[in-house]
């Protein structure tokens, strides 16, 4: 792999961004551009902030390498800012609902994107046995302090769906793991694929304004996080072997003080 020269990515990236910020869009495209130029595996996210810019087709999903080094800069902060400062509170949600429509308990439980494990915590009288999986080291590693899961894999979700042999399991939780993926077939075949028939697919996604997706099945929005249909969802979802228990609209979460509307989807696999 060839060096990446810090120094330059630094600048233009820095530029990209000032650029952004005081509205040159053309200009501040062009130095994104020089981002990816510079840094084709894009650990900075250009290519989303381009796509979120309204620039291009959005890319099928964010790069894993932004990802990963997203994430592994702010797993020691990263409850305090999504539970304290952000007011997530998906992974409540998802127990609450499961509870109410009698579902459960589990045998086997994959916590896609697991983070430092929240969903795994908010749900572990639920399921005897929890497998985690996180593409940031670090995350997983303070998951793996807190006693949660009985197996932790540091992995990219559709890369593991793709070549994961264990045991199938009867419930797949995939909170806040769509904010990072555009196009849906790739997890929900592979989560299709990793699954007991009958098996339970909780998962949360962000929308935008029927007038702001304008007949898109997806697109990225203005904090870099993918927005998703929900008709997209329910055709995907019946494409791979699902159907539909319940799709409830949510508050994702706070950004900017506003609200981050979104759906919490409950699918059961067809037998």
């Amino acid at each position: 792999m060839a060096k990446i020269d810090e120094e330059a990515l630094a600048e233009a990236y820095n530029r990209a961004l000032a650029l952004e910020k005081a509205g040159d869009i053309d200009a501040a495209v062009k130095a994104y551009e020089e981002v990816l130029a510079i840094d084709p595996e894009d650990h900075g996210g250009a290519s989303v902030r381009i796509a979120s810019l309204g620039r291009g087709d959005a890319p099928p999903k964010a790069p894993d390498a932004y990802v990963e080094t997203l994430f592994d800069q702010h797993a020691e902060a990263f409850e305090d800012i999504l539970v304290e400062q952000l007011g997530y509170a998906v992974p409540v949600l998802v127990r609450q609902r499961l509870q109410t429509l009698g579902l459960g308990p589990f045998k086997r439980m994959l916590d896609l994107g697991c983070g430092t494990g929240l969903t795994g915590g908010t749900l572990r009288d639920m399921a005897e046995d929890i497998t985690g999986l996180d593409i940031s080291e670090n995350m997983v590693e303070i998951a793996h302090e807190k006693d949660l899961y009985e197996t932790l894999y540091v992995a990219e979700v559709e890369d593991f769906l793709e070549d994961n042999d264990d045991e199938p399991f009867d419930l797949v939780t995939a909170t806040d793991v769509l904010p990072y993926l555009g196009a849906l077939e790739p997890l929900f075949f592979g989560t299709a694929e990793n699954m007991v028939e009958g098996g339970i697919f909780v998962f949360s996604s962000e929308t935008l304004p029927e007038d702001v997706m304008a007949g898109r099945t997806y697109m990225v929005g203005p904090h870099q996080r993918f927005a998703h249909a929900e008709a997209y969802v329910r055709e995907r979802l019946a494409a791979t072997g699902f159907d539909v228990v319940e799709i409830s609209e949510i508050n994702v979460r706070m950004q900017d003080g506003h609200p981050t509307p979104g759906h919490l989807v409950i699918a059961r696999l067809r037998g």
